[in-house]
């Protein structure tokens, strides 16, 4: 019975670990323009970078308008729309 049990909670570690990490992570890096509750303004090269935060973003440091940040984020959809092809 007991390596029953171990198997399976070895296996929900496993999936559960395949399912954290199945979005990949990306990351930008620039000094901060603006900082709003929900938003951070990062500038790369000449482009305006918006990411979106919460309350469960961990912030190290002194995060204020022109501190060089390397902010970790990642893509995920959140609604497809599908549109019909024309018919020539």
């Amino acid at each position: 019975m007991r390596k029953v049990m171990l198997a399976v909670v070895l296996c929900l570690v496993m999936v559960s670990l395949a399912f954290a990490g199945s979005l990949k992570t990306y990351q930008v890096t620039g000094p901060v323009l603006e900082i709003k509750d929900d938003v951070i303004v990062v500038e790369k090269g000449k482009e305006k970078w918006e990411v979106a935060r919460d309350k469960a973003t961990k912030v190290t440091g002194d995060l204020k308008v022109g501190a060089k940040v390397t902010i970790h984020y990642q893509m995920k959809a959140t609604e497809i729309d599908v549109k019909a092809v024309k018919k020539k």
